[in-house]
């Protein structure tokens, strides 16, 4: 089963970016959707963003459009999220995620492999 490690989370302050990466251990699919998925403390995990295999298709939470972004370059093996104007309301444990077939979803139980999480805290 495919590995996935997240980076790039960290401490920053409400307003500024950070882009978390998830790279995965050995060629996937390039059709298969990625996703990302976030756990605040005390709360369930909820979704994020998801991308299609190919890039051209992506979904947001209602809460994190018109800053989050998400993409993949299927060379590298690699999804990213891209996160601006970042608000104490996005702390949280940050997960990727594979499911293992074309048909996008927002559903968590719907993936297959998961990351170990990143942690991303954002002071106000």
């Amino acid at each position: 089963q495919v590995q996935l490690v997240e980076s790039g989370g960290g401490l920053v302050q409400a307003g500024d970016s950070l882009r978390l990466s998830c790279a995965a251990s050995e060629r996937t699919f390039s059709t298969y959707v990625k996703g990302w998925f976030r756990q605040a403390p005390g709360k369930e995990r909820e979704f994020v963003a998801v991308i299609s295999g190919r890039g051209i298709t992506t979904y947001y939470a209602d809460s994190v459009k018109g800053r989050f972004t998400i993409s993949r370059d299927n060379a590298k093996n690699t999804v990213y999220l891209q996160m601006n104007s970042l608000k104490p309301e996005d702390t949280a444990v940050y997960y990727c995620a594979e499911r293992r077939g074309v048909v996008i979803s927002r559903k968590a139980a719907d993936f297959d492999s998961w990351g170990q999480g990143t942690q991303v805290t954002v002071s106000s």
